[in-house]
């Protein structure tokens, strides 16, 4: 059995710094493990450059981080989302969906055709994300869990990739 989610007034959210990287990266390993090296979004993240990453803090500790990272998709800029982590203790909390609306708000910003992920649609569909079956990652993929926002109205879905 999991734990309670942590309810506290003390979170914090902010972007992630230089001095952060560590303790998101702990954060990451401990949520995901050694598997997630292995998995076709690392790929992705390889042959990309971090745009920007937020970071959640409860009482000076480390609870939530996520990234974005540069990626063309059809010739658009656009954000790969991901990896999200948040501790267990504060799972089910709504800090994931902070995040989340933390990525938006600077995809929005920069005005990028859109962002990508790799996700669950039950999810992520109430943050206006939609299957996007014929984006094609650099690596094996369930295209059922590819998940594309538009941010720009010129942003269709079904673009691919470069190899």
């Amino acid at each position: 059995m999991s734990a309670a989610p942590v309810l506290s007034n003390a979170i914090s959210y902010r972007p992630e710094t230089p001095t952060d990287r560590a303790d998101a990266e702990a954060l990451v390993l401990d949520v995901f493990g050694p598997g997630r090296f292995a998995k076709t979004a690392e790929r992705l993240r390889e042959r990309a450059t971090m745009a920007a990453g937020f970071i959640a803090h409860d009482e000076g500790r480390v609870v939530g981080s996520v990234r974005l990272w540069s990626i063309t998709v059809g010739g658009l800029d656009a954000l790969f989302l991901g990896p999200i982590a948040v501790t267990e203790d504060h799972r089910r909390s709504g800090l994931g969906a902070d995040l989340v609306h933390a990525c938006i708000g600077e995809a929005q910003h920069r005005s990028v055709g859109g962002v990508l992920l790799v996700g669950d649609l039950a999810y992520f569909s109430r943050f206006g994300f939609e299957a996007a079956p014929d984006v094609v990652l650099p690596g094996p993929a369930d295209p059922r869990r590819v998940l594309w926002l538009n941010i720009t109205s010129m942003a269709p879905l079904g673009l691919a990739l470069p190899a």
